[in-house]
């Protein structure tokens, strides 16, 4: 993985070179870098016109390096009436993104960069305040307790509704749900844009506002808001019940069942997880997208049902990271394949 330093001194280097073959300038921004269609332009221009060698190689050595290092955009965006503060957890082994939490206001969107065989989890953060005498940050409803805007490698205290991603997992595929297992406190749909997946490549979610209609039992009330339902708890968290939590003698997808308050979740969003093994309507695969996550997105059947009125087809959920980056081997291979027509 490189720096972000290095990134912007290799994108200067190579500006002129850019220039000379009348590609538009990338100005810093390393997300052009991922475009095929400059590679190709560009590989295509070098070989017919240049007797640089070296820089060809260069070029092509970094490129699949840094297209590598950063792969996927999540385009986050806010379409609540309240500001939201987005909150990102990283899986244990791979690189974080450049931040792990932050303001998105009514109607504004943040786009991030995200490295090559990410894990973890977004969520969405709401009615947070900063403590004028302490400083410290938090919020009522998916408090990471990190006293900050940024997470800072903080999970969401429940209850959440979580995306979770494994990109580049089993297979090179992308691995993506949203899950209410650790309970509901904000509608959230995750969108693929440009990517493949043999018929599982699809949006998932909850579009749906579950907290008026939450049972009594499992909200969570806003004692300063005139009592409001602000989240809805899972009935793991609300009862402590190992037939809820799947633990103990219920820790196998024979013994743990849904319940009638995981249905209570996946009635209203069939398509999110609502208890632990719900994985054969819940977890979606692509391969080579970006993802757009939204937070309050306008209620579709589309967004909500498969495209055939059927539960999608099950996937494979046992993923892994891959330790090789199929962009790495890539620049090996191309090396290969061009060196007879270099003269160092």
């Amino acid at each position: 993985m490189f720096p972000r330093s290095i990134l912007y001194i290799f994108t200067s280097l190579l500006s002129p070179i850019l220039t000379t073959f009348e590609i538009p300038s990338i100005k810093g921004n390393h997300s052009l870098l991922s475009s095929h269609s400059l590679t190709s332009y560009f590989l295509v221009s070098t070989m017919a016109t240049s007797n640089q060698p070296a820089t060809i190689f260069l070029f092509l050595f970094f490129f699949q390096f840094l297209k590598g290092s950063y792969s996927t955009t999540f385009s986050i965006v806010n379409k609540c009436s309240y500001t939201v503060w987005p909150g990102i957890l990283t899986g244990s082994g791979t690189q974080p993104p450049s931040t792990t939490g932050f303001a998105l206001a009514p109607g504004d969107s943040n786009t991030i960069a995200i490295p090559a065989a990410w894990s973890g989890r977004i969520w969405g953060r709401t009615l947070c305040s900063q403590d004028s005498t302490t400083g410290k940050f938090s919020c009522i409803t998916a408090d990471c307790s990190s006293s900050t805007v940024e997470c800072a490698g903080s999970g969401a205290t429940p209850p959440a509704t979580l995306a979770e991603f494994t990109l580049n997992g089993a297979g090179g595929l992308d691995f993506f749900d949203v899950s209410l297992v650790d309970g509901y406190n904000l509608p959230m749909l995750v969108e693929p844009q440009g990517g493949t997946g043999a018929g599982n490549c699809a949006a998932t979610g909850c579009a749906v506002d579950l907290n008026a209609g939450c049972p009594s039992e499992l909200r969570v009330v806003n004692g300063g808001n005139g009592g409001e339902s602000v989240a809805c708890k899972s009935a793991c968290e609300a009862f402590g019940d190992p037939k809820y939590c799947c633990s103990g003698a219920y820790a196998t997808p024979d013994t743990c069942k849904p319940s009638s308050y995981s249905q209570f979740f996946k009635n209203a969003c069939p398509r999110a997880y609502s208890y632990a093994y719900d994985d054969g309507t819940s977890t979606f695969t692509c391969s080579s997208a970006d993802y757009i996550i939204t937070f309050c997105p306008s209620p579709s059947p589309s967004s909500i049902k498969s495209g055939n009125e059927k539960y999608p087809m099950a996937v494979d959920v046992s993923i892994g990271h891959m330790d090789g980056s199929p962009n790495n081997i890539m620049a090996v291979v191309v090396a290969s394949i061009l060196s007879p027509f270099w003269i160092w």
